[in-house]
């Protein structure tokens, strides 16, 4: 398991110095300053290599840019519509300038609108320290009142909607203000930032769309691509929806392992794979973490290690980031079906033995409730779950557990 650490660029709160420090051995990234549908430069790449190779004081850092997250996909591309042909053509030269620059692994999601989901960004958790939190009632409140989506009371259990209207009609007006702006953050370093009369956009050229026509343009996608990429040795990961089932009526396709074994059937190519995250398919009682790996893992080029904790029963939930070793997901199960997967591929003769993996998100604690990172991105959050992941590897690898 190659152990490695997402960083957002020169913005990002947590640097190139901190990373190298806490015992990474590969950095994450992607270039969120160009637009999505654009090309990926030479120049650009070169760029952002450089800056993860150098260390405050001009030093080499001795660290290089080794998994690519994300390649965004466009609206267009999801939807078919619009420039959606060319900006396939942009990615693929994209595609061929990162394979120039010897960067091999690409993670890429395929859910529509937004990236992600939250309804608060730094919930208080007991031990003092905040964490991102998902609370189904917030966002049925955020749907019904506040983007107004047509149809949006319908899609709630009448429970559901009756505690939204509540929890709404006592919602202060900032807090209103801050649940709308959380729901709609997207991705952190993204170009793209959406307003809601954005959203409502997207919603309603999405809102013929069934789960079945996604998932065909995501096949379709993947033939357009994936042949580039298999050519220039690029292994393309899709990550899971976050979280793991319908929001805003918008069809959702890469949630449970079913659709995953979909896709790799339609696009039987060892360049189309899984981003493994444990914290977004977790957020699903009926997703077996350990058993996905095991099944799934010949196909699962790179590891989001992360946990969370379901605060009530059933598919949609609500939950919140809980500590790597927290939360419903047995992450000692799941490393040692990791472990299991690189020992056959070591067996096979693959080269991709070694497994990227990160510490995905992490409780802001102690200094990173002063720093401002990004949302789930802090220094020693993320430092302390890396070093507990680390040392489940380490122990599970040890001849002394494997004598055992």
């Amino acid at each position: 398991m190659r152990q490695t650490w997402r960083w957002f660029g020169p913005q990002d709160g947590v640097g190139i110095a901190d990373m190298l420090q806490a015992g990474v051995e590969g950095v994450v990234s992607a270039l969120h300053h160009v637009p999505t549908g654009a090309v990926w430069t030479r120049e650009e790449i070169a760029r952002r290599q450089a800056e993860i190779g150098t260390l405050p004081d001009g030093s080499a850092s001795g660290l290089a840019w080794e998994v690519v997250e994300s390649l965004p996909v466009s609206e267009d591309i999801k939807k078919q519509s619009g420039d959606w042909r060319a900006h396939l053509e942009s990615y693929r030269e994209s595609l061929r300038n990162l394979a120039a620059a010897g960067i091999e692994v690409l993670c890429y999601n395929f859910m529509p609108v937004l990236d992600w989901t939250r309804t608060d960004l730094a919930w208080r958790v007991r031990h003092g320290g905040t964490a991102m939190r998902f609370d189904l009632i917030d966002f049925a409140a955020f749907d019904i009142h506040i983007l107004q989506r047509p149809g949006a009371r319908e899609a709630f259990d009448d429970a559901i909607a009756e505690a939204a209207d509540r929890r709404f009609a006592d919602m202060p007006e900032a807090r209103r203000a801050q649940l709308a702006g959380n729901v709609v953050f997207g991705l952190p370093g993204a170009a793209e930032r959406f307003s809601l009369e954005d959203v409502r956009a997207h919603l309603a050229q999405y809102a013929q769309m069934s789960p079945d026509t996604l998932m065909q343009h995501h096949v379709d996608f993947l033939s357009e691509v994936v042949p580039e990429a298999e050519r220039l040795g690029i292994r393309m990961c899709c990550h899971p929806d976050d979280p793991p089932f319908p929001l805003l009526g918008l069809p959702r396709v890469m949630s449970t392992e079913a659709d995953y074994r979909a896709l790799l059937d339609a696009v039987p190519s060892p360049s189309a794979g899984i981003t493994l995250c444990s914290g977004s398919l977790g957020a699903r009682e009926d997703n077996d973490l350990p058993g996905m790996m095991r099944r799934l893992g010949d196909r699962v080029h790179f590891l989001h290690l992360r946990n969370v904790t379901r605060e009530t029963e059933g598919t949609p939930c609500s939950f919140h980031e809980a500590e790597h070793l927290g939360g419903g997901t047995d992450m000692v199960a799941l490393i040692a079906a990791v472990l299991e997967e690189e020992a056959k591929r070591r067996a096979a003769g693959r080269a991709d033995v070694s497994i990227p993996f990160r510490p995905d998100h992490g409780q802001d604690i102690l200094d990173d409730l002063k720093r401002q990172a990004q949302p789930g991105y802090p220094a020693i959050g993320r430092l302390k779950g890396l070093a507990e992941l680390r040392g489940i590897a380490t122990a599970l690898s040890h001849p002394v557990a494997r004598a055992s």
